[in-house]
């Protein structure tokens, strides 16, 4: 792995990055409404669903959900959520941090989910997919083909 930082505290550093700039923004605040909330709310459950929907099935699978150390893996799983998604986790953080910017009610933290997106394929997922790659071998290039990245 090059970045041994866990992505939920690259996911907490965004919302927190999200946050100051809003704050030191607020020429771009706009009102989110009742609307702007049912979004928040609604990307905030989906999200949750598709974190416990992967977290269970990493539980099923008994293999690791460490992302630093994604040799250790028991087990490629690529069943339930993971068959809409490689890193539904990620997709999962993502929309986490956008229904945060939605709330937030700055047009300026609305950037920070497309950044987490674009940070989290680089630092950590391309490494993860090397780790999985050398220890899953044809099995994980068959996956890949069949499945995207995010979604």
């Amino acid at each position: 792995m090059t970045l041994r930082i866990p992505p939920v505290l690259q996911l907490a550093g965004f919302l927190i990055a999200a946050w100051l700039v809003a704050w030191l923004l607020p020429s771009l605040a706009y009102d989110i409404g009742p609307v702007g909330v049912l979004l928040a709310v609604m990307l905030a459950i989906i999200a949750s669903l598709i974190l416990l929907a992967a977290l269970g099935a990493f539980r099923t699978a008994t293999t690791t959900v460490n992302p630093v150390h994604p040799d250790t893996a028991a087990q490629l799983v690529t069943g339930g959520i993971f068959r809409l998604s490689r890193n539904p986790m990620y997709l999962g953080f993502a929309m986490l941090l956008a229904a945060g910017a939605v709330a937030l009610g700055n047009a300026a933290a609305l950037i920070f989910p497309g950044l987490f997106v674009a940070a989290l394929t680089y630092l950590q997922i391309k490494p993860e997919e090397v780790a999985l790659r050398a220890k899953f071998g044809a099995d994980y290039e068959q996956y890949c083909a069949r499945t995207r990245r995010w979604l």
